[in-house]
């Protein structure tokens, strides 16, 4: 993944967060969530997709030798917040053989 599609991403979904907060608080954007079924079931989708997210996380940062608890906060404080700066703060895949490699928690995938 292009680091600067990274940052774009982080910096538009950084505005796009700023911009909420200001407007409705930190819990102004979670109470919407449990006033309807439809909402409840996208923020069920969200939970679903960052726990997912994390356990790629934690073993990736295993594998590279990074300490998985730093992002795991952040992730679990600010949302997409956490992986996307993990993301950003990871070096680039080793180049072996002329292509690049998967990250080592991949490869172990069955």
């Amino acid at each position: 993944m292009q680091r600067s599609l990274i940052v774009i991403t982080l910096l538009l979904f950084g505005a796009l967060t700023a911009v909420a907060l200001w407007q409705h608080g930190y819990w102004g954007i979670l109470a919407p969530n449990f006033q309807s079924l439809g909402a409840a079931q996208v923020f069920a989708d969200l939970v679903i997709a960052l726990v997912l997210v994390l356990i790629w996380l934690w073993h990736d940062a295993k594998a590279i030798g990074r300490n998985p608890w730093p992002w795991i906060g952040v992730t679990l404080a600010a949302g997409a917040f956490g992986p996307l700066i993990y993301l950003l703060t990871r070096k680039a895949p080793e180049v072996d053989q002329g292509r690049d490699r998967w990250p080592a928690a991949v490869e172990k995938l069955p």
